[in-house]
């Protein structure tokens, strides 16, 4: 049977760490013995050949999937679409935009089953005209090769391209970029554990510094 572990992103166990317990909890006892993985993605995982690693974060899974020999990667977004026990909250038709992020650009699938999972919680999309495999940056990767103005007007531009003020995110950074674009952000997994997203720290300099030091500290 394949190892798995549940890799939450360094990201969401800053945001909310309770959540990332939940997610835990939950994969535990629908897959069996599902391991927490805390090793941040920039670094060997050290996981035996074969081990399956679910990911929340689309950056993690895209580095695990391509940096590392003998692993497999899945979403957690995958997962959940196959579940026949989750309990998803019923949001009434509530309508929204989805911004797909850089890293998962690519892959069709996830695409997919994000907006299943949307569909499933009774949440209208209101696609954006630059979505899936054509999707823009939100602005936050170009930080800190551009001053932080400049990456925030991205952000604002990408953000006012969204036809709904309430942008379902899948990243935590996409959380800051549409909150500094004068949107609603409203991340997947919270809308799946039915909770309101906090934008909390979302200076650019101030949220990637932060983060670097929560990094550093795991």
């Amino acid at each position: 049977m394949t190892k798995q572990v549940y890799n939450a992103g360094c990201a969401l166990r800053f945001y909310k760490p309770e959540l990332a317990e939940k997610v835990l909890s939950y994969l535990d006892g629908e897959l069996g013995e599902v391991e927490p993985h805390t090793v941040c993605c920039k670094h060997e995982p050290k996981l035996p050949a074969g081990t399956q690693i679910i990911n929340t974060c689309a950056g993690c899974n895209k580095r695990f999937s391509s940096l590392y020999d003998g692993i497999t990667t899945i979403t957690l977004w995958e997962v959940l679409a196959q579940s026949t026990t989750f309990p998803f909250p019923d949001y009434q038709g509530a309508t929204m935009t989805l911004h797909d992020p850089c890293p998962i650009r690519t892959v069709d699938c996830v695409h997919e089953v994000v907006r299943f999972l949307l569909k499933r919680m009774n949440i209208h999309v209101v696609e954006t005209a630059k979505n899936r495999s054509n999707s823009v940056c939100c602005g936050d990767s170009f930080y800190p090769a551009l001053p932080v103005e400049e990456v925030n007007e991205k952000m604002r531009e990408r953000a006012q391209s969204m036809p709904c003020d309430e942008v379902c995110v899948y990243c935590i950074s996409c959380i800051k970029s549409m909150h500094i674009g004068g949107k609603k952000p409203r991340y997947l997994l919270d809308l799946l554990f039915n909770q309101s997203t906090q934008s909390g720290v979302y200076d650019t300099a101030e949220w990637h510094s932060l983060l670097q030091e929560f990094i550093d500290r795991h």
